[in-house]
């Protein structure tokens, strides 16, 4: 049956012709997520003329907190929110069914599957590409889930300014702890980093950056307790795992860089996962479950890049047309 035709010209002059989802509408793709792999994948959907939905509880995944990339082909240099800008801009360019602001709850892996969302309402697909990307780990320590918002904090390069003159920990000594605390060292009057392991796990060249600093001290195989404070973060208690000596560290804000997990939650018990909780797929993005696809970070695919990602969403879009075609 041949699919409908929905580019025409303005498709490519007008700024935006986004337009809310159907919850009576069958699409031929919906896409869940809103990082580099579900726009580059709306963008692939909607060139090839199928009907098409992105559901996305936030724009930009993690690249929004990303402050510098210098690594994205055809930019020598560009600011993370600013890339996520054009990702934006160029797929709402399209007439394409579109919800921001709530997440995907659950899914059905029946021929005409379902999208249940936090609301309640849900919406019916031929085929669904997953692009959820990843969200960070938690420490899971008394106060962090209080605190949360009133000092304790993920992203470095939206909050670091709010803790000028401040005192601040960061916990983690891979990249993305050791980007936090150069980023923090600029205008924190103090910078603890709080190491698990024996050693900085991050690039050299990161390490070598931090160096610089003469506000920052590093605690390594060192492990947070507990985080206290009222209303605000007013200080976290920190164990040596070597000594076991327990100390408290003055601090008013602690940024949490441990990692990430996939956020796949809503698909367990649907489509097969690997021993981490990220979607296993081939070659061609395609999971174990017929018409279900899946792209990016949240995917069992090496090296979380960038530019790896908006391929591998181009690439689930591609095989998620064509899944529509023959069915």
């Amino acid at each position: 049956m041949p699919l409908e035709l929905n580019l025409n010209l303005a498709s490519f002059t007008e700024k935006h012709r986004a337009v809310p989802l159907q919850p009576n509408t069958i699409y031929d793709v919906l896409i869940l997520g809103g990082g580099p792999a579900a726009l580059a994948a709306a963008v692939y959907c909607m060139r090839k003329g199928v009907k098409t939905g992105l559901i996305s509880k936030d724009i930009g995944g993690q690249v929004i907190e990303t402050a510098g990339i210098e690594n994205y082909i055809g930019y020598k240099y560009i600011e993370g929110r600013e890339l996520v800008d054009k990702f934006r801009d160029q797929v709402k360019q399209f007439e394409i069914g579109y919800s921001e602001g709530l997440k995907a709850t659950s899914i059905t892996s029946d021929n005409i599957k379902k999208v249940y969302l936090e609301d309640g309402n849900f919406y019916q697909v031929k085929a669904l590409v997953i692009a959820t990307g990843k969200s960070s780990r938690k420490l899971n320590v008394p106060g962090e889930k209080k605190l949360t918002g009133k000092g304790v904090a993920y992203c470095a390069i939206c909050d670091a300014p709010l803790f000028a003159g401040k005192r601040v920990a960061v916990v983690g000594g891979g990249n993305s702890g050791i980007e936090a605390a150069i980023d923090l060292a600029k205008v924190a009057e103090y910078v603890t980093l709080i190491q698990f392991r024996d050693k900085l796990t991050g690039d050299k060249v990161l390490i070598d950056r931090l160096d610089i600093f003469n506000n920052v001290t590093i605690l390594l195989e060192h492990e947070v307790l507990e985080i206290n404070g009222t209303e605000k973060v007013e200080s976290i208690v920190v164990k040596d795992r070597k000594s076991d000596e327990k100390k408290q560290i003055d601090a008013q804000g602690v940024f949490i860089e441990i990692g990430l997990i996939p956020n796949t939650d809503f698909v367990k018990g649907i489509v097969e996962l690997n021993q981490y909780g990220e979607i296993k797929v081939d070659c061609a993005c395609r999971t174990n479950v017929p018409g279900i696809f899946a792209a990016g970070d949240v995917t069992s695919v090496p090296f979380k890049q960038i530019v790896i990602a908006a391929g591998e969403g181009a690439k689930a879009a591609l095989s998620a047309c064509d899944y529509v075609l023959k069915v």
